[in-house]
């Protein structure tokens, strides 16, 4: 049988949010509509894939299994789309995603200058895409702070960067000139651990340090929370310098080692394009960015 990839995206937004009301507001069409659409995918794998009563949405087995698949297919598909436009495009197009605080401007303007006619497109990536936008062929390649999912990817390390506790201006650490991360055992981290693996494994951890549900997508909502007084993030410097704000401030802690930035791109799809660019930022951050 063919997946419809329209049934697919609703049900990854379905099983990402596991609420039909919240998942139809992100796709901007009406709740009967994503339901009908829903369970017109179940009948055509024959199988459930919520379960669903008045109160909670959850996935079953075969839904969890899907949710595992199907962003890589979604990825797959979107690439191929967008390289076949960029093929009978009149210009060669080749895209450069960076995360905030890294500055890909040096070995763009370097290819530039070797490729006149080429048109360079960037893109502002967060830490939930930043990987993903290779894969789904937005950018050719990717600035990326690691951790990351290394599946499909080849990575160029390029530099380290301390990183730093952002607090808010009230904090008792705020204005310290460094701490160590268990000073931040009692402090709810208003991000994945797994972001901050050296938090998460602090065997003195209290209850009221530990992670709430993942529901901030980007960093200056995190900063809100933290301004707020609900909790702390870790950032890498130049991140927390990027997003600078009076009523937060960030000490550096000197005890963890120090944020990875590689460059990332698709590992089946590279090109001579991407070789050279990869050799020009490797050049440039080595000179000492």
């Amino acid at each position: 049988m063919d997946v419809d990839l329209r049934k697919l995206r609703y049900f990854v937004a379905v099983a990402e949010e596991l609420h039909f009301g919240r998942a139809a507001a992100r796709l901007h069409i009406a709740q009967p509509v994503l339901s009908r659409q829903i369970r017109a995918l179940e009948d055509e794998l024959g199988v459930r894939l919520f379960d669903r009563d008045r109160r909670a949405t959850a996935l079953t087995p075969a839904g969890t299994q899907l949710l595992q698949d199907a962003p890589g297919l979604l990825s797959a598909a979107a690439a191929l789309s967008r390289r076949v436009r960029q093929a009978a495009a009149t210009a060669p197009v080749f895209g450069v995603a960076f995360m905030p605080g890294i500055t890909p401007t040096g070995p763009v303007q370097t290819l530039l200058a070797r490729h006149p006619g080429l048109d360079v497109q960037v893109v502002r990536t967060s830490w939930g895409d930043q990987a993903q936008v290779v894969l789904d062929g937005r950018a050719d390649v990717s600035f990326v702070r690691l951790p990351v999912d290394h599946q499909g990817l080849r990575l160029l390390p390029l530099f380290t960067e301390p990183r730093v506790a952002v607090l808010p201006r009230s904090h008792r650490l705020a204005g310290k000139a460094a701490l160590g991360i268990a000073d931040l055992a009692g402090d709810p981290l208003l991000q994945a651990p797994d972001a901050v693996p050296e938090w998460r494994d602090l065997p003195q951890r209290s209850a009221t340090g530990s992670a709430p549900e993942p529901r901030f997508r980007t960093v200056e909502e995190k900063l809100e929370y933290v301004a707020a007084l609900h909790g702390v993030i870790v950032l890498p410097l130049s991140a927390a310098a990027y997003y600078t704000r009076p009523d937060v401030c960030h000490v550096p802690i000197d005890d963890i080692p120090p944020n990875q930035v590689c460059l990332a791109w698709d590992a089946a799809h590279e090109t001579p394009l991407i070789t050279e660019f990869a050799a020009l930022a490797r050049t440039h951050f080595e000179d000492g960015r």
